[in-house]
């Protein structure tokens, strides 16, 4: 399995998917871990995985619908995020299934990799 994560190393609040990266591929060395940034051309498998910081939520949750995250209004290519990209990946047919392993921005990096495990554990079954 391929786990595409998503995240900014430069900003705090945004780069705890990457900090806990070394954890999880020490947890699971059978899933490739590919750090990749939302909004350049890659090759989507027909059913991605992605782990990505997601923003009100306290826990760690998994979702499989594009829908089940708010729209927000977009000014410039600058406001253009992962979401909106993912959504149009699957509007012209790239993505089939998606699950979106999310993670709260201030969650303890030794949890956030903990409950990213059991997520991945369950995702894997």
């Amino acid at each position: 399995m391929i786990v595409y994560v998503f995240g900014n190393s430069d900003l705090e609040f945004d780069s705890l998917p990457l900090r806990i990266l070394p954890q999880l591929r020490g947890l699971f060395p059978d899933v490739t871990f590919e750090i990749k940034d939302p909004n350049e051309d890659w090759d989507v498998p027909e059913d991605l995985v992605v782990l990505d910081t997601a923003f009100g939520i306290n826990e760690v949750m998994v979702f499989d619908d594009l829908d089940k995250f708010e729209k927000v209004p977009r000014v410039s290519m600058h406001d253009f995020d992962a979401i909106t990209n993912l959504r149009y990946l699957k509007k012209i047919g790239k993505i089939k299934k998606i699950k979106i392993i999310g993670v709260p921005p201030g969650m303890d990096e030794k949890m956030a990799a903990e409950e990213v495990g059991n997520k991945l554990k369950e995702i894997c079954k």
